[in-house]
C-alpha cells in the first residue's frame, strides 16, 4: 500500500531527524532504566540505608542482656578550718586541714532476670530488623514501578512523535496539492486555507508532543537520580504478558505483598510490646560486683591515712508492690494495641482483594481494547490509503480527507493508548503480588 510506504519512509526520517543532534544517545532499555534506579534512586537508598539501622540494632547488648562493666574513679579534696571536742573534754584546732578522699576500680551489674522482658525486646529488635528489609521491599518495588511506568510513557510518546511527524507530512502533501489545484484554476482559495489551518493545527500539534516527550525524560532522570539533561532514547518493544491469573495473583499477594507483610510484622512487634510489659509483674533480679582501691587522708584526727582494696559483691532484687494500678493499666493498652494490629491485618487483606479485583478487571479489558483498537488501527489505515487516492485525482472533497486523516491519527493514538495502558495494569498487578522482575 501506498501509504504504509509513506509511514515506514517518515518512521526513518523520523529518527534520522533526530540523531544528526545526538548520535551518541544511549538506547535505554527498561532493565537498564531498573537497574540504574536499583543502584542511584534517592529514596531507595535511605531505604537501605535505614534497613541497616534496623539491623545494627539488633544485639544482645541492645536487648539488655549483656552485663555492664564501668570503670570508676571519684577524688574528692577539702581545705577546711577543723575544730573538733574530744571525749575528755579537749579542743583540737587545726586551719586550712587538708582532707582527701580516692577511690576507683571497676564495677560490674548485670540484671539476670526481669521477667523475660529481655528476650521479648531481643525478639522485638529481630522483628523490626525484618520489618525494615520489607519496607525497603516496598520502597523498591514502588520506585521500581514509578519507573517502568514513566519508561513506557516515554515509549507511548515516542511513537506518539512519530504519528503526529506523518500526519504533519501529510498534511504539507495536501497544502501543496491545494495550492497547484489553486494555481491552474481547479481548486478555490479557501481550499488552500483551509489546508495551511490544518497544517498549522498538526505542527501546533506536533510541538506539544515534543515538549510532553521532553519532560517526561527529565522525570525518567530525576527516578534514576542522575544528570537531568541526560539523552537517550528508548526500546520501541512493548511485550505484554497477558498470561497472568487472577487465582495465581492472589496467592502471592497474601504471601509476598510488602504492605500485608508491614502490617502482620507490626502485629507481632505489638504481641511481643505487651509481653514486655507484663514482664513488670516479675521481680527484677541482679548482681552486681566489682574491684576497688580506695584511700583517705585527713590532716586532723584519730587515722591521718587509710587504704584498702579487693572485691565487693552483690545482689539486688525489687519487685512492682503497688504503683496505683499502672500495671494493669499499661497491659490493658497493649494489649488494645495488639488487637488493633490485628485489625489492620485484616484491613490491608481487604483492600489488597478490593485493589487486585479491580486491577485485574481492569487488566483484562485493557487485552481486550490492544486487541481492538490494533484492528482499528488497520482499518483506519486502509480507509486513508484508499482516501488519499481520491483526494490526488480531485474525486473527494478536503473535508472528507480531513476526516479520513483524523481518524487514523486518533486510532494510531488509541492503539498506543491501549498498548501503553495495557502494560501498565500488567505492572500494578505485579506490583501488587510483590512479583515484579527487579533484574
Amino acid at each position: 500500500m501506498k501509504f504504509k510506504l509513506i509511514q515506514h519512509t517518515l518512521a526513518a526520517l523520523f529518527f534520522l531527524g533526530t540523531a544528526w543532534h545526538s548520535y551518541s544517545q544511549e538506547v535505554l532499555t527498561v532493565e537498564d532504566a531498573v537497574k540504574i534506579a536499583l543502584e542511584n534512586n534517592f529514596e531507595i537508598q535511605i531505604a537501605t540505608n535505614n534497613s541497616k539501622i534496623d539491623a545494627t540494632n539488633v544485639s544482645l547488648a541492645n536487648a539488655g542482656i549483656l552485663p555492664n562493666v564501668e570503670g570508676v574513679l571519684t577524688n574528692s579534696n577539702s581545705i577546711l578550718d577543723t575544730k573538733q571536742t574530744q571525749a575528755d573534754g579537749s579542743i583540737r584546732e587545726l586551719n586550712n586541714a587538708k582532707n582527701m578522699n580516692l577511690s576507683y576500680g571497676l564495677v560490674v551489674n548485670w540484671t539476670v532476670f526481669d521477667g523475660f522482658k529481655m528476650f521479648a525486646k531481643h525478639e522485638q529488635l529481630k522483628q523490626i530488623e525484618q520489618l525494615g528489609n520489607t519496607e525497603l521491599q516496598f520502597t523498591i518495588l514502588n520506585k521500581v514501578g514509578d519507573v517502568m511506568e514513566t519508561y513506557y510513557q516515554i515509549v507511548q510518546q515516542q511513537e506518539q512523535l512519530k504519528v503526529l511527524d506523518t500526519t504533519l507530512v501529510i498534511s504539507q502533501l495536501r497544502l501543496n496539492l491545494a495550492k497547484n489545484r489553486y494555481t491552474i484554476g481547479k481548486a478555490s482559495k479557501l481550499e488552500v486555507l483551509n489546508a495551511e489551518v490544518d497544517w498549522n493545527t498538526d505542527n501546533t500539534n506536533l510541538l506539544r508532543q515534543k515538549e510532553l516527550y521532553a519532560n517526561t525524560k527529565t522525570t525518567l532522570n530525576e527516578l534514576l537520580a542522575r544528570d537531568l539533561t541526560t539523552e537517550f532514547f528508548v526500546s520501541e518493544e512493548v511485550i505484554i504478558d497477558k498470561s497472568l491469573q487472577y487465582a495465581d495473583l492472589k496467592t502471592m499477594v497474601s504471601s509476598q505483598n510488602p504492605q500485608l507483610q508491614m502490617q502482620v510484622l507490626n502485629k507481632r512487634i505489638a504481641e511481643l510490646s505487651l509481653k514486655q510489659v507484663k514482664g513488670d509483674r516479675y521481680p527484677t533480679i541482679g548482681l552486681n560486683s566489682g574491684y576497688n582501691f580506695t584511700r583517705s587522708e585527713s590532716s586532723l584526727g584519730f587515722v591521718s591515712e587509710s587504704t584498702g582494696n579487693g572485691l565487693v559483691y552483690g545482689v539486688t532484687a525489687r519487685m512492682n508492690i503497688f504503683n496505683g494500678s499502672l500495671q494493669n493499666r499499661n497491659e490493658k493498652v497493649a494489649k488494645i494495641n495488639v488487637e488493633n494490629a490485628r485489625i489492620y491485618v485484616e484491613q490491608q487483606k481487604n483492600q489488597l482483594e478490593s485493589q487486585l479485583l479491580a486491577a485485574y478487571t481492569t487488566y483484562l479489558t485493557n487485552i481486550q481494547l490492544t486487541e481492538l483498537e490494533e484492528k482499528n488501527e488497520k482499518i483506519a489505515e486502509q480507509n486513508l490509503d484508499i482516501t488519499l487516492e481520491k483526494f490526488k485525482i480531485g474525486t473527494i472533497t478536503t473535508v472528507e480527507f480531513r476526516t479520513a486523516q483524523l481518524n487514523f491519527v486518533n486510532a494510531k493514538f488509541r492503539n498506543n493508548s491501549a498498548q501503553f495502558q495495557a502494560k501498565i495494569s500488567e505492572i500494578a498487578l505485579k506490583e501488587l503480588a510483590g512479583n515484579l522482575d527487579l533484574e
